[in-house]
């Protein structure tokens, strides 16, 4: 039996309805999160290191595969050691909480110097806002190595913060689907004003 155009809107809007209790959801694992930092440093810890090994024993089977070819031992160095570093993840998620933790702010250190010099050098038209980014990078860097390694935790609170921008990013599509459906279903509905209530249809010149 064929659908109808309201079975596909219906079929629609739950659909954004899912996405908008998807965001919901990770809002408030942003928010436990940021609460909790050492709790989510573990468990971020632990879902790395169990991608990392997933990876390299995927890995290491298209490697076998692929044997005979002329990039099979480099596949296998790749795989034993993404096996290796998710071992260590597992096994020693505070350790790989501060080697992150360090590794974070040598990037932000290294990222804010290259932007403040560049946007001195430069003074380009987004000289200003280079020269902030480059040094809130640096601002980062310092504060992370000042605290190590008890800044080990920072790293539950960058995914807490991800989770919790992603899950908002969810809500605003879903709730703006929803509502950009349910106008394109008043505008196709027979007999029915477009636009809805409080809103005045364009009349013709």
């Amino acid at each position: 039996m064929p659908r109808t155009k309201h079975d596909r809107t219906a079929g629609l809007r739950r659909g954004f309805t899912w996405v908008g209790a998807l965001g919901v959801i990770l809002v408030l694992a942003g928010l436990v999160g940021l609460l909790y930092t050492a709790f989510a440093t573990l468990t971020t810890m632990l879902l790395f290191g169990w991608l990392l090994l997933i990876g390299g024993v995927v890995g290491l089977m298209q490697a076998v595969q692929a044997r005979g070819t002329s990039f099979f031992w480099l596949a296998v160095v790749v795989a034993a050691l993404n096996i290796a570093a998710g071992v260590v993840m597992i096994r020693r998620p505070e350790a790989g909480a501060e080697a992150l933790a360090m590794f974070g702010a040598l990037l932000f250190l290294s990222g804010g110097v290259f932007r403040v010099i560049g946007s001195l050098v430069v003074r380009g038209p987004q000289f200003g806002w280079t020269l902030v980014q480059g040094a809130f990078g640096l601002f980062l860097g310092i504060v992370v190595l000042a605290s190590w390694p008890s800044s080990k935790y920072v790293m539950g609170s960058f995914f807490s913060l991800a989770l919790l921008f992603d899950g908002l990013g969810l809500i605003a599509a879903g709730y703006g689907g929803r509502r950009i459906v349910g106008m394109v279903s008043d505008r196709m509905t027979p007999g029915k004003k477009p636009g809805g209530p409080g809103v005045k249809p364009v009349q013709p010149e």
